[in-house]
């Protein structure tokens, strides 16, 4: 649901820009009093896993389109809704400053749209209260499903809104609607299945870090996470190094609405905000479309591994290096005061 530039209008995509700027700022501030340090290094593992996890687009059978986790949810239940904002953030700042994935001009909006919904709304507001009375695997898995769901139906909504706000006739919004909301639910069931079945795996690794999201507690000074965080480091290589290579061709849910409605999903755009986000986008972006570009203007199996590391090693930096500058800036407020 990574929103191209095209899709937004300046006003829209500054609006945006605005609306998450401020959510991110409120994140920060949240941060300084519940973020726990011991958590700081899953900020950035984390960040690395849901790098590699978007570079996997799964086939919605029957459909001809694809798919890729949000992971909002999964962020929200590790580290807490804000940490996991903060965290989702920087995933989607490093995708379009230096892979080309997402508008520079629709960035705004798509951290509104992957990032607001699931980690500030649907995770305290649905996920919490179906695990609260008793944090077990059932109900985790089924949260999991109707948190994600809800939240990909959120974003999906958003986008179609944002395009007729900035007054994109191509996609009518009845129509587009239409297409945007049963493929997202779809896409939306297998990341809930994914995102069920990953914090259960960790629930029984290590039970303490749910709990202490879900009661907005600090992890108990003695608890070792070395394990966990050694896991999905591991996890995050296997899958943004090798599995990325087994991903589907198939357009992803925004693409594909706008192919059935638009007969396209590529739509032209001319001005002079679109060419400077074009042109900056150009310059950093130095792996475009996650690999190498050949003579002949397909992608290498190599660029793509390269990518999938490469990304998650720089998420990895700037989550947890955004979450060791909130720390740092606590404990020094604190021995000034």
């Amino acid at each position: 649901m990574h929103m191209a530039d095209a899709l937004v209008s300046p006003a829209v995509g500054g609006i945006m820009l605005a609306a998450s700027a401020g959510a991110i700022a409120y994140s920060a501030y949240k941060c300084k009093d519940d973020l726990d340090e011991k958590k700081i290094p899953l900020m950035g593992v984390m960040g690395a896993v849901i790098f590699a996890g978007q570079m996997i687009n799964f086939t919605i059978p029957g459909t001809g389109s694809s798919g890729h986790i949000g992971g909002g949810i999964l962020l929200a239940a590790l580290l807490g809704p804000f940490p996991a904002f903060l965290t989702l953030t920087a995933v989607l700042l490093i995708q379009a400053l230096f892979f080309a994935d997402g508008g520079l001009l629709a960035l705004g909006a798509n951290i509104w749209n992957l990032g607001f919904y699931a980690c500030l709304l649907v995770y305290p507001f649905v996920f919490k209260p179906i695990v609260k009375k008793a944090l077990t695997p059932t109900r985790i898995s089924v949260a999991s499903v109707v948190s994600v769901i809800l939240a990909l139906t959120l974003g999906a909504i958003s986008v179609v809104i944002q395009t007729l706000a900035s007054g994109i006739t191509e996609l009518p919004m009845a129509t587009f609607m239409g297409m945007m909301i049963p493929i997202h639910l779809a896409i939306g069931l297998v990341e809930g299945i994914v995102t069920g079945g990953i914090l259960v795996f960790i629930y029984k690794m290590r039970p303490e870090l749910l709990e202490s999201s879900m009661d907005n507690k600090k992890l108990p000074k003695n608890l070792s996470i070395q394990k966990v965080l050694g896991v999905l480091l591991v996890f995050a290589i296997v899958v943004g190094g090798g599995l990325s290579l087994l991903a589907s061709s198939n357009p992803d849910g925004l693409e594909w609405s706008m192919e059935n409605v638009a007969g396209t999903a590529e739509l032209e755009t001319s001005g002079n905000a679109y060419d400077s986000a074009a042109n900056i986008q150009e310059s950093t972006a130095f792996l475009p479309d996650y690999g190498f570009k050949s003579t002949d203007g397909e992608g290498s199996a190599a660029g793509t591994s390269v990518s999938g590391i490469i990304g998650a090693g720089i998420t990895l930096v700037l989550a947890g290096g955004t979450g060791y500058l909130i720390y740092a800036v606590k404990r020094r407020k604190e021995k000034t005061a």
